[in-house]
């Protein structure tokens, strides 16, 4: 690992102009559990990393009357522990319990988890130029790729590693970024990117913008949500397969449904297909497997992944059944 400088600026103006500056040479840290790992194991090598944590006010959980604000560097403890979120939001309260561990929960970030790095060990390893790193291949393609990509791969089949993106996703969350241009707001869903956009990055974060803050409206009456993830152990671990179910629920019957599955594309991937079949239908298990057979036509699994077919199938009709 290569020496490099630590910037603590104290606003965040001066953060966006020390990144328009510098652009791809300095590194944003907020819990620093995702970055410190990529820079041990020589994947970027900053000339400074600039340590979000100097910011003072951007740690907060507000509630107003059209929904919530979430500072980006609220942790993720603070969020799982938050009774109005437990209340009113549950799909993101089961997300944030289920994070790593209740050490990294309380270093990890709402920002920082956004806007991770991808787990693909091909991408992780310093000796393997990948296409993500600017080489003409996608290792995985043809190579182990048990925990990769079924839907929107091709150039690149590393899966977003994120619990809180599919719920925040599935919630209509909104995020707010500041760059030296200004601040501006657009929805989560056009946030992240896929492999065919830009293949080396994830998010449409530009080197001088900040994510600040994530803001979900206010719940309706009658909306559930719900997060599930199956993983390959029983704690910490990133999911082989996740879903946030979000809906109006009225007895058995669902409006307004949102699916969104995490671990099985390189962003937030939602079931349209199952949710147009369930709208305003009465729920059963039947339908709910009937509706994500249909949804999984799409899917165009690799050699070792086929299985996480069978997965999103249980997962969703035992996520969607919770809710009734």
């Amino acid at each position: 690992m290569k020496n490099f400088k630590i910037a603590q600026p104290k606003t965040i103006d001066q953060i966006t102009s020390l990144l328009s500056e510098k652009r791809d040479k300095y590194y944003l840290m907020a819990g620093g559990t995702d970055l410190l790992g990529e820079i041990k194991d020589e994947i970027i090598e900053p000339e400074a990393v600039v340590d979000l944590t100097s910011i003072p006010n951007l740690s907060y959980i507000k509630k107003e009357k059209d929904g919530v604000r979430i500072g980006a560097l609220t942790t993720v403890a603070e969020l799982a522990k938050n009774l109005m979120i437990k209340q009113e939001y549950p799909g993101l309260h089961e997300a944030a319990n289920g994070i790593a561990t209740p050490q990294l929960r309380n270093m990890a970030t709402v920002g920082g988890n956004l806007c991770q790095r991808p787990r693909c060990w091909y991408y992780r390893d310093p000796q393997v130029k990948c296409r993500k790193k600017g080489g003409s291949r996608c290792f995985a393609f043809r190579g182990k790729n048990k925990y990769h990509a079924i839907f929107g791969g091709g150039l690149c089949y590393i899966v977003h590693p994120s619990d809180l993106a599919p719920v925040l996703f599935a919630l209509d969350a909104e995020i707010f970024i500041s760059s030296s241009k200004g601040d501006k707001s657009i929805p989560l869903t056009d946030f992240f990117i896929l492999p065919k956009v830009t293949v080396s990055k994830e998010n449409i974060l530009e080197p001088d913008e900040v994510l600040k803050e994530v803001k979900i409206p206010a719940p309706k009456r009658g909306e559930k949500s719900t997060y599930y993830k199956l993983m390959e152990r029983g704690a910490w671990d990133f999911a082989l397969v996740s879903v946030a179910v979000k809906a109006n629920v009225s007895g058995d019957v669902f409006k307004d449904t949102k699916i969104v599955l995490g671990g099985v594309a390189p962003a937030p991937w939602r079931l349209k297909k199952a949710e147009n079949m369930i709208e305003g239908k009465k729920i059963t298990e039947n339908l709910l497997r009937q509706a994500t057979k249909e949804a999984l036509k799409d899917a165009r699994p690799l050699k070792e992944n086929e299985y996480k077919k069978e997965l999103i199938e249980t997962i969703v009709y035992r996520a969607a059944l919770s809710l009734v």
